[in-house]
Formats: C-alpha cells, sequence, structure tokens
C-alpha cells in the first residue's frame, strides 16, 4: 500500500511539474532600439526580474532593432495579443488612443522632472485608463528626453530665427502646426530620410533629442542645436491588454514592481546618455545653445491650444491637470 502511495505522489508532482511548463508563458517583447540603448537595456532589466519574481511560470524576451515591424505594427499586435509587451513612443498613438494626443502639444511639460511626476501620478493613470480601453496596458513609463530644434544655417534665439526654414517633423499634424506657428515650413518625413535631406538642402533642419541628434550623426550636417525643449514625450513600458488578464493579481504586482523599477533604470541610464551625446556633439564642433527666451516660444503655441480644445472639449480638464503638475 506504501508502495502505491508512493508512486501515486511521484505522478503527482510529474503531473504537476509538466502542468507547471505547459502554463509557463513566453513574453515576446517589441523594441525599436538597439541592444545597448537605455530603453532596451531597462527592458532587459524588467524581463530579468519578471522571469526571476514568477519562478518562471513568465518569461519575457527583447527583440530589438525593430526586428518585429513598425512602430505602428507593434502597437496593433501588442492589441491583438499577437505580442505580448513593448516600449511605445506616445508621439505616434495619437491616431488609436486620442488622449494621448495631449501628450504631443508643443511645451504641454515645463521640464523632464515634471514630466516624470505627472506621469508617475494621476494623471499617468488617465493615460493608463486610456490606452487599456485600446487593449494596451501601461506599467510604467520611460523617459525620452526633451526635443529641439536643429539646422544647418544659423543659432535659433527667438521665433523670429524659425521663420523660412524648412524643418522636418514627425507625422502628426501637431508637429505641423508648431512650426507654421513659428514661421517655418514643416514637412513630415521618414527619420532614415533625414541625413540626406539636410546634406542636399531639401530641408534646412530637424527636431529631436541629443542622443538622436548624435546617433544619427545629424550632427554632421546641421551644426546649430537649439535647446527649446518644445516637445517631452514620454513612453510607456506596457502589456497587452488580453496577456495582462490572464496574470494572477500575485505576479501582477510583482510585474508591476519589476516595470517601476525598470523605469527608474532607464532614466538613469538615458540622463547619462544625453550628457554623453552633448559632449560628443560639442566636440564635433556643434554651436549648441539655449533660447533666452522659452516663453516667446510658448506664446505662440496658443492657438494650438486653442484649437485642440475646441475640437476635444473632453480633454482640457486633463491638460490642466498636467499644467498643474508640481
Amino acid at each position: 500500500m506504501n508502495k502505491i502511495l508512493k508512486i501515486a505522489s511521484v505522478s503527482i508532482v510529474a503531473l504537476t511539474s509538466a502542468a507547471s511548463i505547459a502554463q509557463a508563458a513566453e513574453w515576446r517583447g517589441w523594441a525599436i532600439h538597439p541592444e545597448d540603448y537605455p530603453n532596451t537595456v531597462a527592458m532587459q532589466s524588467f524581463a530579468d526580474q519578471v522571469a526571476e519574481v514568477t519562478e518562471g511560470r513568465i518569461t519575457p524576451t527583447v527583440y530589438a532593432n525593430g526586428i518585429l515591424g513598425s512602430q505602428p505594427d507593434a502597437i496593433e499586435q501588442v492589441r491583438s495579443g499577437a505580442l505580448a509587451w513593448a516600449n511605445f513612443n506616445m508621439g505616434p498613438m495619437g491616431e488609436i488612443v486620442p488622449a494621448t494626443n495631449v501628450l504631443s502639444l508643443p511645451f504641454i511639460f515645463r521640464d523632464v522632472e515634471q514630466m516624470h511626476h505627472a506621469m508617475d501620478g494621476d494623471v499617468g493613470q488617465q493615460f493608463s485608463d486610456a490606452l487599456s480601453e485600446a487593449g494596451i496596458v501601461a506599467l510604467s513609463w520611460f523617459d525620452s528626453g526633451s526635443r529641439s530644434f536643429y539646422n544647418t544655417k544659423k543659432p535659433i534665439h527667438t521665433p523670429a530665427d524659425v521663420e523660412g526654414l524648412k524643418f522636418r517633423v514627425m507625422n502628426n499634424d501637431l508637429y505641423v502646426q508648431m512650426v507654421d506657428q513659428l514661421g517655418g515650413n514643416a514637412t513630415p518625413m521618414a527619420y532614415g530620410e533625414v541625413y540626406q535631406s539636410l546634406q542636399t538642402g531639401v530641408i534646412d533642419g530637424a527636431e529631436n533629442n541629443y542622443p538622436s541628434y548624435e546617433s544619427s550623426n545629424h550632427y554632421e550636417v546641421a551644426k546649430y542645436y537649439s535647446i527649446t525643449n518644445h516637445l517631452i514625450l514620454p513612453e510607456c513600458l506596457c502589456v497587452a491588454e488580453s496577456v495582462w488578464e490572464g496574470v494572477s493579481d500575485e505576479d501582477k504586482a510583482a510585474i508591476k514592481e519589476a516595470a517601476m523599477d525598470a523605469a527608474q533604470l532607464q532614466r538613469q541610464l538615458w540622463a547619462e546618455r544625453e550628457a554623453k551625446s552633448l559632449e560628443v556633439v560639442e566636440a564635433a564642433g556643434s554651436m549648441v545653445n539655449e533660447v533666452e527666451d522659452p516663453a516667446a516660444f510658448q506664446a505662440a503655441m496658443e492657438p494650438i491650444y486653442a484649437n485642440f480644445i475646441s475640437a476635444h472639449p473632453d480633454l482640457e480638464s486633463l491638460i490642466k491637470d498636467i499644467q498643474a503638475t508640481e
């Protein structure tokens, strides 16, 4: 009898072990940046921590360099559950989640620190709720720095210095309006085309953060970088709603903590990367200047805000919540 019980006990253990293996989930994760980029390093840290705290029940994998498709493709794959998780910039998210267009309003954040405080608090939760309605759960918020103008012609000190210049912008009407309000000519263009377009004079300039200005080598052909900090776009570390629903409450808490840890790591690495990139471009002869009167640029954006609120009155309170964040 004891022998029979022992055999039965061994069988139960084997079946339980097999079931655990069967239930182990590989989370395929989308990343657009290379493996050594701050975002990707933080994603890998998140993946390692999740695998550890769930004891292998969930094993996230990072697929870097955009090998699983473009961001629009990846967004749809996360929404459908074909991809489990990803790191998304909020700039291109507006077509799917209209509330996120608020984050693309020029000068919506005063500085990066305020953005962190807002996104880590109630404001961030409001965006998380909006994303959730589209099938995406935001676990934490990454930094993508502040964007400023650079060009081939001259330093920019006042809005008048933008007049007549042709600037590449991301494909979002708010960015087109931003340049237009400053008197420039906005040209939506794929990022990969910017270097040659600057070199050949098709455009006079573009706008981006220090690391992108440096890593893309745009500083080689556009020597004037003027710090306006006109866009401070957060990024989400997010998971598919359909995948998240299948996670136990205990694991959800542990995964959320891992995501917050990853966000802190990413922000630290990003700040270090920004400082290093600034050193590189200045050593190469780029002329970096900070605009003395950002209020003049902000005032030029008032019509954009008025039009946006008129078209989206339901989002006015969210704008005020951001502006009120210390």
